[in-house]
């Protein structure tokens, strides 16, 4: 629990306590109804606001202790568990603090007034109790969300810093360049179709840069620009194949998912018109899938891994699910959730 939070349970006990044990005072006129059961006595009264100041306090510690107490009931969503157990403990202390009091304080002139004065002050106090524990839950659940919104934007930053850096860095625009120059000499029209499509895929990473969650359909028509990149830059010897319904255009995805696990197919493999590298994109039992044929390239260093290890982090903060990743002898395969 954090400093605050201590500081609300023992402002919140204490003024429980003055709340419930305030009518006592009145015995302090001779004159009032009170004071015809109960004398005032400071010591008596000391004792039944210690005890009810403790009772809060104790209350507050095994309901908001994050994964110990009442809490596990709670985080389990075992809610049963946790209003018996409440009720036990607020009855046990109950009796125990009215036994307590007749052994020092003796018996009441009232019959049953000391045990209906502990219920009523206890039943109060209970009530007032889970209205802060309610309250406190829902200012963690307020900051837990600024946090995972943090973590994300943070993530999602350094997603795209990364993807800028790959788009930017020499062996891209190398690739890049030595395409556009060869089609350039060969054909001007498809030059600036290719000058196009390179520009696409810049403004969709730039515009779209506050948007977390798009469309399928929105995220296929930008990958659709870098596929047209790498076509012709690879001709024949790269196929890819997209297979699903229209229904599922509207499903959503994170933003920028697809490109990284396209290029990191074409940055892995080699590509031949003999040993075709192909890619395949399809909706499977409620995931799109990615998958491609493994034949990895000559002298290609093995890969660090953290474009996935970001992505995944991406989607565990975004959506609570995670990437699934299947390597075997032939298939690279891996398979993002769909919203």
């Amino acid at each position: 629990m954090i400093k605050n939070e201590r500081k609300i349970h023992l402002y919140s006990a204490f003024l429980i306590t003055l709340m419930v044990n305030s009518a006592k005072l009145m015995a302090l006129n001779s004159d009032g109804i009170i004071a015809r059961y109960w004398q005032f006595n400071i010591w008596e009264y000391g004792f039944q606001f210690i005890y009810n100041f403790i009772f809060c306090l104790v209350l507050f510690y095994l309901n908001l202790s994050e994964g110990k107490f009442f809490s596990v009931f709670r985080e389990n969503k075992q809610y049963w568990k946790l209003y018996t157990f409440n009720v036990l403990a607020v009855l046990a202390t109950l009796i125990l603090g009215s036994m307590i009091h007749s052994l020092f304080f003796g018996t009441p002139q009232l019959p049953g007034g000391r045990i209906r004065g502990y219920f009523a002050r206890f039943f109060l106090s209970s009530i007032m109790i889970a209205v802060v524990i309610r309250l406190i839950l829902l200012m963690r659940e307020s900051r837990n969300k600024d946090l995972i919104n943090e973590q994300l934007n943070s993530a999602y930053l350094r997603t795209q810093l990364q993807l800028l850096q790959k788009q930017l860095n020499p062996h891209f625009l190398f690739n890049t360049l030595s395409s556009l120059s060869a089609i350039v000499r060969e054909n001007p029209n498809l030059a600036q179709n290719y000058i196009l499509h390179l520009s696409k895929i810049f403004r969709y990473t730039l515009v779209h840069s506050g948007n977390n969650l798009v469309t399928l359909e929105k995220e296929l028509e930008h990958l659709k620009s870098y596929i047209q990149l790498v076509k012709m830059r690879l001709e024949d010897a790269f196929q890819i194949q997209i297979n699903f319904s229209e229904d599922f255009l509207n499903k959503q995805i994170l933003h920028l998912s697809l490109q990284p696990l396209v290029e990191n197919a074409v940055k892995h493999n080699r590509a031949t018109l003999s040993y075709p590298l192909t890619v395949e994109i399809f909706e499977e039992n409620g995931w799109l899938i990615i998958k491609n044929n493994l034949q990895p390239a000559v002298g290609e260093a093995e890969g660090t891994g953290l474009g996935l290890i970001n992505l995944n982090e991406r989607y565990k903060l975004q959506t609570h699910h995670e990437i699934e990743i299947n390597q075997t002898t032939k298939y690279f395969i891996v398979k993002l959730p769909l919203l």
